[in-house]
């Protein structure tokens, strides 16, 4: 039997549900249906994306040496400048932050489509906490000068796990 009663709720979740959907195809990022590696915060908004999520984005693949391994290196992952431009986001600051609660915050403007990836895979294989996993920012440090600053270097955050946008 309907009941008035039952209409506002009827409508409020309607209304959820269509502003959910228009959230999901506006952002064009799929909801993890696995592990979360990276969560992020935008506003009211929380999304989380697994490894296919990431990897439903263009993928990029960089050769460096690093202060922090030995020899060369070959990280895959997601150009930063990819991600934000599927989330929509073109100014602000990122606040980044690690398994460790270290963090950093970087504008949005610093971010170049020849610059930082979020690496997820390091010489072929899937990063592991224990391994400076799950996602580590890194640029191609080798390429240019510009990538060997004590600022980049201090930008190159392992163990990524979070990424609040703000103003």
């Amino acid at each position: 039997m309907f009941q008035l009663t039952s209409l506002p709720l009827t409508c409020a979740t309607l209304s959820l549900a269509f502003l959910t959907g228009a959230a999901q195809a506006e952002i064009n990022l799929p909801a993890a249906t696995d592990r979360p590696i990276l969560t992020i915060q935008m506003g009211d908004d929380l999304i989380e994306l697994d490894r296919a999520g990431l990897a439903t984005l263009p993928q990029t693949q960089i050769e460096t040496t690093t202060i922090w391994t030995e020899g060369d290196q070959t990280f895959d992952g997601v150009r930063v400048t990819s991600l934000l431009d599927a989330l929509g986001v073109d100014d602000g600051t990122l606040t980044l932050i690690a398994a460790n609660l270290y963090q950093i915050e970087i504008p949005v403007d610093h971010f170049t489509d020849d610059g930082a990836i979020l690496a997820m895979d390091r010489n072929g294989k899937p990063m592991s906490l224990r391994d400076k996993g799950p996602l580590w920012l890194v640029y191609d440090y080798d390429a240019d000068e510009k990538f060997r600053t004590e600022v980049i270097y201090s930008n190159s955050i392992w163990q990524l796990e979070r990424i609040e946008i703000g103003d």
